[in-house]
């Protein structure tokens, strides 16, 4: 059986070649540059230079291949929705032309709004265009990432953690690291049919709440301290982000809110068990 992957470098595609190297398998890594693989792994794969978004690359790249994930990737251009939009037709040609077997799909949850969730909805016309192949596909609609905490280390130093969302509405947050383990399972073994498996992590929490345990977790004091949208867009825009990127990022908040309900509602199959507080005292602390 050969399993291909991609970004293979990232909070989930890294743990997914983990998994799978230590369950037996020689995955296929597909990778712009092979040689950015950290070395320990290189005897462990076989890894295949590949741009994701090249449709022809994609085809060659997973030619012979039983089980494919694909992971999107934001790319650095004007409209990221467009951006993930036409990854999505490279990945479903690729799956239709070569008849993989089974695709699993790294989605978020509010994907299936299907419009109004700013990048997501990027994933959305992924989920649409492997949909419309007819093959075996999986989306795995995953939560916020503990990881996004650390794209601002600096706020954190200071003590807060600042979201442009409401400080009390509670959401699904999941570890990286379980997302990958229910991806590496579905890759390793067979299944059929086409349908959204949410992650949901262990629990639903507010910003207030991550706050609270991040407070005991890095021994430091921390508040939740909401943004208004401008704001967020005005930040956004002092890194030098156009418009179409900014509005992609701040949709993401406003589109998930106001009464939003997840399609796949927390249950024993969508939680996962790894808590913030346990991944916030092992990847956090040590950056404070």
């Amino acid at each position: 059986m050969t399993i291909a992957i991609t970004t293979p470098r990232g909070h989930v595609g890294s743990c997914v070649l983990q998994r799978l190297v230590q369950a037996g398998a020689f995955p296929r890594v597909l990778m712009r540059d092979p040689g950015a693989l950290d070395p320990a792994w290189r005897d462990h794969v076989d890894a295949v230079t590949c741009d994701q978004d090249d449709a022809d690359a994609v085809l060659a790249a997973t030619r012979g291949v039983e089980a494919l994930l694909w992971v999107s990737p934001t790319l650095p251009e004007a409209d990221p929705v467009a951006a993930h939009a036409r990854l999505g037709g490279h990945v479903a040609r690729a799956v239709a032309e070569n008849g993989i077997a089974r695709t699993v799909f790294l989605s978020s949850v509010g994907a299936e709004k299907r419009h109004g969730a700013g990048e997501i909805d990027g994933l959305a016309r992924t989920e649409e265009a492997l949909d419309a192949t007819g093959a075996p596909v999986r989306h795995l609609r995953a939560g916020y990432f503990f990881s996004n905490l650390l794209m601002d280390l600096d706020a954190l130093r200071e003590g807060v953690v600042r979201t442009a969302n409401p400080l009390d509405a509670p959401m699904p947050w999941v570890d990286p690291r379980d997302i990958a383990e229910l991806a590496a399972g579905l890759l390793l073994h067979p299944w059929v049919g086409r349908g959204a498996a949410a992650v949901h992590g262990p629990e639903d929490l507010t910003f207030a709440q991550v706050a609270d345990v991040l407070t005991i977790a890095l021994g430091r004091p921390v508040r939740a301290e909401r943004i208004s949208d401008d704001d967020l867009r005005a930040s956004l825009g002092a890194v030098g982000l156009g418009e179409a990127q900014v509005e992609a990022i701040v949709g993401m908040s406003t589109g998930l809110r106001d009464g939003f309900v997840p399609e796949q509602p927390r249950s024993v199959l969508t939680t996962t068990p790894s808590t913030l507080a346990g991944w916030a005292h092992a990847h956090l602390r040590p950056l404070l």
